[in-house]
């Protein structure tokens, strides 16, 4: 087990923009990310240090994560997976796009070529998909209930036009022999 750092604005300017990360010093902002209304009655400072900081630490675990499994061939970090936030635009409880940032640091760093994304969450993974929908060297299988968040129909149907990938939506009470 290894304790991950925090990500720091260096990292996190790999895909967020600066203009994103200063729209986090507005509890208001990250009230609508988090989707937790009373979080934009309280002083920013609290929540950077018990909300944002956090996800920081979560995010420097998803980046020790992807250079502990290339170095050692696994590796998994039970926080992040924010797949939710994108490089400009956070939502569903993300407010960083760890899978993204940790996809450009594979390519970068790691010299990788091309990576596969899993999401087998039960919402769509709107972030990374928004993120990668023009990138070939990500292939992104995601299966995810038609029924729940993120709720934009019309996104989802514009990114699965634009993947190349395998974006399953669920639909309730369907049977085996509809899949």
């Amino acid at each position: 087990m290894v304790e991950p750092l925090e990500a720091c604005k260096e990292d996190l300017l790999v895909v967020h923009t600066e203009a994103y990360l200063n729209s986090l010093k507005c509890s208001f902002r990250v009230s609508s990310i988090v989707e937790v209304p009373p979080v934009s009655l309280v002083p920013n400072w609290i929540v950077h240090r018990k909300l944002l900081h956090p996800f920081r630490k979560q995010v420097g675990g998803s980046i020790l994560s992807a250079k502990l499994a290339f170095e050692r061939g696994w590796a998994i970090n039970v926080g992040g997976g924010f797949h939710h936030c994108s490089a400009d635009e956070g939502g569903g409880f993300c407010a960083y796009a760890d899978i993204s940032l940790c996809i450009q640091f594979a390519f970068v760093r790691l010299n990788i070529s091309s990576v596969l994304i899993i999401d087998l969450d039960a919402h769509q993974g709107n972030g990374h998909e928004k993120d990668f929908a023009n990138d070939g060297r990500v292939y992104i299988l995601d299966m995810y209930n038609a029924g729940i968040y993120p709720f934009h129909l019309d996104d989802v149907i514009v990114h699965r036009s634009k993947l190349k990938n395998s974006s399953f939506c669920l639909e309730r009470s369907r049977r085996d022999t509809c899949y």
